[in-house]
């Protein structure tokens, strides 16, 4: 058998993606398209974000949250802090397998 001959096979399906899924996804990126505007307005807060616009605001993450849920129902509600630097990166510790000499 020769190169030319060897094909690829088909890929496998992906599975679908949840219309959760999907619309978490819009409000995130919904979250980053209004970033510029909310570093002037919102700038160290929580914003929740629904339907492409802010619902809900303050200090607290979770009182951010309860309050757009209790406003909109539970449903995909993107909520993050409005800040123009990156969280930290996180450090995961790990258990090493000490070596032996030798």
């Amino acid at each position: 058998m020769t190169v030319s001959e060897i094909t690829a096979g088909p890929s496998p399906p992906r599975p679908p993606v949840s219309p959760d899924r999907e619309k978490w996804e819009r409000e995130q990126h919904a979250f980053f398209r209004l970033l510029g505007s909310l570093l002037a307005t919102h700038r160290g807060q929580y914003v929740a974000v629904h339907n492409g616009a802010v619902v809900a605001s303050g200090p607290d993450l979770v009182q951010v949250a309860l309050q757009a849920y209790a406003e909109h129902g539970r449903q995909p509600i993107y909520v993050d802090l409005v800040t123009d630097h990156p969280p930290p990166a996180a450090h995961m510790p790990h258990y090493r397998q000490p070596t032996s000499p030798g």
